[in-house]
C-alpha cells in the first residue's frame, strides 16, 4: 500500500491489516486449542476461533461498504506475535499440562491485545469519518475482544496459574 494521504486511507489500511492479523491469529489459536489441557481454556480457544471469524467477516463487509478493494494487507506485527506464540507453545514448552496452559494464555493475550488496539483504532477512525454503523460495529468487536482477554485473565488467575504453580 502507498503512503496514506488522509484518514480514510488510514481507516482502510487498518481494516486490511486487521484482516491479515485475524487470519494469522486464527491459525495459531486453532493449534493452541489442540494443545490445551484445561477444559475451560480449550473451550475458550474454540469459541475464540468463531469470534475471530465473525470479526474477519465484519472487516470484509466494512471494506466492501467503503468501496475499497476487498483485500488484506500482510500484518507484520501479528506475524511476529504468531511466531513467538508458535515458538512458545511448541519448542519451549512442556508437551501438555498446566504450565503449557499458562503459556497458551500468555501468548493468546499478547495477540488479543493487538486486536484490541487495532479494532479500537479502526472504530475511532470510523467515528471521526462519520461512519456511525461501522464505528458501532468495530467498538462492539473491540468490546468482545476485551471480554475474551478478561476471561482468559480470570481463567489464569483462578485455575491455570494455580495449577501450574503446583506442577
Amino acid at each position: 500500500m502507498s503512503a496514506p494521504e488522509n484518514l480514510t486511507d488510514l481507516y482502510t489500511s487498518e481494516l486490511q491489516d486487521l484482516w491479515s492479523a485475524n487470519d494469522q491469529m486464527a491459525r495459531v489459536v486453532k493449534k493452541m486449542a489442540t494443545k490445551a489441557s484445561d477444559s475451560a481454556l480449550k473451550e475458550m480457544l474454540t469459541k475464540s476461533q468463531d469470534g475471530i471469524a465473525q470479526h474477519t467477516d465484519l472487516l470484509k463487509q466494512l471494506l466492501t461498504e467503503s468501496d475499497e478493494k476487498v483485500r488484506k494487507e500482510h500484518c507484520k506485527g501479528m506475524e511476529g506475535l504468531v511466531a513467538e506464540a508458535t515458538k512458545h507453545i511448541t519448542e519451549e514448552a512442556p508437551e501438555k499440562g498446566p504450565v503449557l496452559d499458562a503459556v497458551i494464555i500468555a501468548q493468546y493475550q499478547r495477540m488479543a491485545h493487538y486486536g484490541i488496539a487495532g479494532f479500537g483504532t479502526a472504530a475511532s477512525y470510523a467515528g471521526t469519518l462519520g461512519l456511525k454503523p461501522a464505528a458501532k460495529a468495530l467498538a462492539k468487536a473491540t468490546k468482545e475482544i476485551y471480554g475474551a482477554d478478561d476471561y482468559s485473565t480470570k481463567l489464569a488467575e483462578t485455575s491455570v496459574n494455580v495449577d501450574a504453580k503446583e506442577d
